[in-house]
């Protein structure tokens, strides 16, 4: 018994043994162990897949020559015949050799840019690595990124700076070259481009360029101060210009020299004594440096390259390091003569040099603008304000085919000879009048005729009947937007420019189409990439509105009592419109009888479409006043203009649409739309709009549709006015976009802001002034 007993408790004792031994190995452990492959699977397989696109994108990299790494990256600009007519303002570079480079500037940029340059192969993972851990850290003193002064070189050599382009497969290519260069060229080699290469702000690229512009000295004459501020200055040329914006060039100096002294290529000392020099120490007055273009050329394009640069920033380029190929619509011939005419005294006879103009051409078959004036005998002034794109200032007269007669014939099918009301006039809710430029009234006369002798009442009367709402979306169909909404008053005067304008006329002239002004035609970026840009034109109104608006036009400049016979060129076939801003009553007293604000003519041909503002910056100055005989200026500036390109281009008139027909009118060949005759036997019905009287061709039906018939009815809008013009009756609004810079002195009856103009002062035309008054209301 004991015998089996001791066996079994034995048995027993190994299978405690047993027990308490080594284990195998826990479910969790082993879940955790596949887990781990895993990922360690998939970052070969990423690091892999990585390499393999790496490889792939390289292949497809541009090459990179000597002749692109040592070449600048200015940006060229060509006219509309592929010449050159600036590289946005660059500078004659004055090209440094490595061995005259001082090697301090050479340790300042790599110190700055890249301090571990010497030891890397181009591109460096660590810095990837470091400049991200700084970025977060806020360890770094704002000083490195993740490329390397190698791949900045490429990138400025090879690549388009625009910020679309910024792709993974751009990087991969830039890391690729980097590696190529630093393989094909010297670490000096490389240096030397690069510090050739860099823009340095105001139009200067290279770093020998910018110690001649900034201290009229060669770099190596320049001390460890005015060295470190030159290293500093490619990561934001403007924002570190030690001209212009001391502080954050000296905060940016001081970063350098705290760099070097990290770097130990200066000591502590140096560089604290070089900080305590003021940055615009040894800063020389005179900062100029030839210039690759002449000054003249340079003077004659400048408001059309302003509008270059601004075209060209809302599409993504940096212009300044961009290193692009920039080709425009404009008309050298065209732009030249226009800067003749505004600048010289042999086309006309301007009172003063602080007279002012701004000038829009544009081709109606396409919205290219072929030229552009921004102002006349502004010194030495580089792109200033631009008066051709300003929205500050009044249209005048020139709204009137805009927003009462072109939405009349597109919606109410009114004819050349519709029936309209010259007669007393109170905007509805006010007390206030509106007169026209004679203070008479002509009863019933057609709307030929209000158009081409510019009256007031009759226009804003048609725009009562047209209805804001129609008048707002026929304007919208022609580029222009406004902020709030419009009022009566506007008929006979909007806030916009004479870009805007003038591609809202070139519509009339090619029978409808609106096409967006545009002056850029193609950008090539330094990849060689083209990137092509048109207007696509769009369908503003009928092509019977067009013409009937066209042929009434036609008489402003040939009618014996047309506003605008000083645009008339004989033979011509054109059309256009007059347009004078006259004062505000309560200042009126100050200036002689008939003075205006603003004078305008916008004029066109099939070719063309010119639109000429006239007037003074501060217009309540003393003697800033546009007098009676000087209206005609805007005119003879279009004659002038218009003559000279209608000696470049055919001479055509414009054809009658099947959608128009021909009749005879009191012995005068008139229109009307097709199946819309209207009738002119009945001049004495009355409007529901106060003391208007119109007869009309049309009405709104109940439905809004329009509806004719043979005999004169009363025209009834889709929209009442009385409630808005009793608000604003005195409001004149601007557009959306305008820029507002203009300086502009204004009295106590005008107060203009960002989108509103309000004002007491009305619009006015040549032959039909235009002032509002707190009382009454006078355009022409």
């Amino acid at each position: 018994m004991s015998s089996n007993n001791n066996t079994r408790e034995t048995r027993m004792s190994r299978n405690a043994d047993r027990q308490s031994g080594p284990q195998k190995p826990h479910h969790g452990w082993r879940t955790f162990r596949r887990i781990l492959y895993v990922i360690v699977a998939v970052i070969v397989l990423g690091i892999l897949a990585g390499a393999g696109l790496f490889f792939y994108y390289a292949q497809s990299a541009p090459k990179v020559t000597h002749s692109a790494l040592s070449s600048d990256a200015s940006t060229r600009v060509y006219d509309a015949n592929g010449k050159v007519i600036s590289r946005l303002g660059a500078q004659n570079r004055t090209y440094v050799k490595s061995d005259q480079i001082p090697a301090l500037l050479k340790k300042a940029v790599v110190s700055t840019e890249d301090r571990r340059f010497y030891k890397n192969s181009g591109i460096d993972p660590v810095r990837i690595i470091g400049a991200a851990f700084s970025n977060i850290s806020g360890s770094s003193l704002g000083m490195q990124g993740g490329s390397t002064l190698t791949q900045q070189l490429v990138k400025l050599s090879v690549f388009s700076t625009a910020a679309s382009d910024r792709t993974l497969k751009r990087k991969a290519q830039e890391a690729w070259l980097a590696l190529k260069v630093d393989h094909d060229y010297s670490k000096d080699q490389i240096l030397e481009y690069y510090i050739n290469k860099v823009y340095m702000g105001n139009g200067v690229y290279g770093m020998q360029t910018a110690a001649q512009y900034y201290y009229g000295k060669k770099l190596s004459q320049l001390n460890l101060s005015q060295l470190a501020q030159l290293a500093g200055m490619p990561q934001s040329p403007t924002n570190y210009d030690p001209i212009h914006y001391p502080k954050y060039a000296t905060q940016r100096r001081n970063l350098v020299l705290q760099a070097m002294a990290k770097n130990n290529v200066i000591t502590s000392a140096q560089a604290q004594e070089a900080e305590a020099v003021n940055v615009q120490t040894g800063l020389v007055k005179d900062h100029t440096t030839s210039t690759q273009i002449s000054a003249k050329t340079s003077k004659v394009v400048d408001a059309y390259l302003k509008q270059v640069y601004a075209e060209l920033k809302t599409k993504g380029y940096n212009t300044t390091s961009g290193g692009l190929k920039v080709y425009t619509n404009l008309n050298m011939g065209a732009q030249k003569k226009l800067y003749d005419i505004v600048n010289g005294s042999t086309y006309i006879s301007f009172p003063s040099d602080k007279f002012q103009v701004g000038s829009t051409i544009v081709n109606p078959n396409n919205g290219k603008v072929v030229a552009m004036i921004g102002g006349r005998k502004t010194g030495n002034v580089t792109f200033g304000l631009n008066r051709a794109v300003q929205t500050d200032r009044s249209s005048a007269s020139t709204a009137k085919p805009l927003m009462d007669y072109g939405p009349a014939i597109q919606y109410l099918y009114y004819p050349t000879y519709e029936p309209v009301k010259d007669t007393e006039f109170t905007y509805p809710g006010t007390t206030k009048k509106l007169y026209d430029w004679d203070r008479k009234y002509q009863g019933t006369i057609t709307m030929r005729k209000a158009l081409y002798e510019s009256r007031n009442i009759p226009a804003v009367r048609t725009l009562q009947n047209v209805g804001i709402s129609k008048a707002t979306t026929f304007l919208k169909g022609l580029g222009m937007t406004f902020d709030k909404t419009l009022t009566l008053q506007n008929g006979i005067g909007l806030y916009i420019s004479s870009e805007q304008e003038a591609a809202a006329y070139a519509a009339f002239a090619n029978g409808g189409t609106y096409y967006k002004p545009y002056l850029v035609s193609k950008v090539v970026t330094q990849d060689g990439k083209a990137h092509n840009y048109l207007s696509t034109g769009k369908r503003a109104m009928s092509s019977a509105t067009a013409f009937m608006l066209t042929d009434m036009m036609k008489d402003v400049m040939t009618n014996e009592n047309g506003s605008g016979r000083s645009a008339a060129i004989s033979g011509l076939y054109q059309a256009g419109k007059t347009g004078t801003d006259s004062y505000p009553d309560d200042y009126a007293d100050k200036v002689p009888d008939g003075a205006t604000m603003d004078s305008w003519f916008t004029g066109y041909t099939k070719n063309y479409s010119v639109s000429v503002w006239t007037g003074y910056d501060k217009q309540f100055q003393t003697g800033h006043y546009v007098s009676e005989t000087q209206t005609t200026i805007a005119q003879e500036i279009y004659k002038y203009e218009m003559s000279y390109l209608a000696s470049k281009s055919t001479n055509s008139d414009w054809t009658k649409p099947d959608t128009v027909t021909e009749t005879r009118q009191n012995g005068k060949t008139e229109y009307y739309v097709t199946g819309h005759p209207g009738t002119v036997s009945d001049t004495t019905a009355t409007s529901q709009y106060g003391s208007t009287n119109t007869t009309s061709s049309s009405a709104y039906s109940s439905n809004g549709q329009v509806t004719t018939n043979s005999s004169s009815r009363n025209t009834t809008s889709t929209t009442t006015e009385s409630s808005t013009s009793k608000e604003s009756s005195s409001t004149e609004q601007k557009p959306t976009g305008g820029t507002g810079d203009d300086d502009t002195t204004t009295s106590s009856s005008t107060t203009t802001s960002s989108s509103t103009s309000t004002t007491t002062g009305g619009t006015t035309d040549a032959g039909d002034n235009n002032h509002t008054n707190s009382n009454d209301d006078t355009n022409s």
